[in-house]
């Protein structure tokens, strides 16, 4: 595997190179001094050109250092991410960035200027990269565009992913959690408990994340004997048809990617007056705020998030300080197994 180290961020003597004129004149288009120097509009063009072709973007911290690093580590998230609560998803991730962070005596930089009017966040804006102040990043969160990533991984940007991400042909560090082999545990410890039949609920919109659980799911179907029943729907639109024909077919355990189909199971069992997880057993394979009733959460998969952002920021810093030394550029995680809570042995059976 070979990952592009960084050479040097782009200087204003690579602009005037690429535009054909002196750094003084480059100086003056970029802080707005064009007019007052008499710079005719073609070379102010040819120069701004050579900014956005560039990737330039003016740092005064970096200016004042010489070329020596600022020590801040930037955050960009494909997302926004206040307010922030503390259940909201981002919440330990950006807890542990910022701990590692002051461990390793690094300032941190959000970087929001890169949302656009549909509330889409981009790495590049107007051709430029807006990480460049900083010395390199984290990125967090999900976007459908990649090209962003392939781009910054082409420059040599130092950034490390928090979630394992696919972009193909292109190589980067990122930090993950290891879905598979505790989703594959979980199909185990559910046959374990007398179940035959495991059904499998999630989004048709797969990610990286989501294929990695389901492929654990049908690793551990596959390792004791049982037939994988995935389905691949959003909550709101399984009925209780399903869930009777499910219940109908000796279905009696469901894995969820998501607190949503927990609660819609939840509502179907009570319709049909059932009880979890004496009557159906529920798994859900991330956190959960609740449960089937208010003394019994769901047993739910722990993500290791706080040490995953530790872990990029550990990452990211040594490709900073020791650039030449050998490391894991992909590093998974161990995740918690779930609790008991709403796993049962099968009706007439002792575990």
């Amino acid at each position: 595997m070979t990952i592009k180290s960084r050479q040097q961020a782009p200087t204003q003597s690579d602009v005037a190179r690429r535009a054909g004129v002196s750094q003084a004149t480059v100086s003056a288009v970029i802080n707005g001094r064009a007019a007052t120097h008499r710079i005719p509009d073609e070379t102010v063009r040819r120069v701004r050109e050579a900014v956005r072709d560039l990737g330039y973007m003016a740092n005064p911290a970096a200016r004042s250092l010489k070329g020596k690093r600022n020590r801040l580590l930037g955050v960009h998230t494909f997302e926004s991410v206040f307010p922030i609560s503390q259940r909201d998803f981002y919440h330990e991730f950006l807890i542990g960035i910022e701990e590692q962070a002051v461990a390793d005596g690094y300032d941190l930089v959000l970087f929001t200027s890169t949302e656009e009017s549909n509330g889409q966040r981009r790495i590049y804006r107007d051709g430029m990269n807006r990480l460049n102040v900083a010395d390199g990043s984290v990125l967090l969160g999900f976007t459908q565009d990649r090209s962003g990533i392939a781009k910054l991984a082409a420059e040599g940007y130092p950034f490390v992913h928090v979630g394992r991400r696919d972009v193909p042909g292109v190589e980067f560090r990122w930090v993950g959690a290891d879905y598979k082999s505790t989703t594959s545990q979980i199909v185990e410890q559910l046959n374990a408990l007398g179940h035959q039949r495991i059904g499998y609920v999630g989004l048709a919109q797969r990610m990286e994340a989501l294929i990695d659980r389901e492929e654990g799911y049908r690793a551990g179907c596959e390792a004791v004997g049982l037939p994988a029943l995935p389905l691949l729907m959003a909550p709101q639109h399984l009925t209780v048809e399903w869930f009777d024909h499910a219940l109908a077919s000796g279905m009696t355990a469901f894995i969820a990617e998501d607190e949503g189909y927990a609660r819609r199971i939840g509502e179907f069992a009570r319709e049909r007056r059932l009880t979890i997880p004496d009557d159906v057993s529920v798994v859900v394979l991330r956190g959960t705020t609740d449960g089937p009733s208010p003394e019994r959460p769901w047993s739910s998969m722990g993500i290791p998030r706080n040490e995953m952002g530790r872990m990029a920021v550990r990452m990211l810093v040594e490709i900073l300080e020791h650039p030449e030394a050998s490391r894991d550029d992909h590093v998974l995680l161990p995740c918690t197994p779930p609790a008991d809570t709403t796993m049962a042995a099968v009706p007439g059976r002792t575990a």
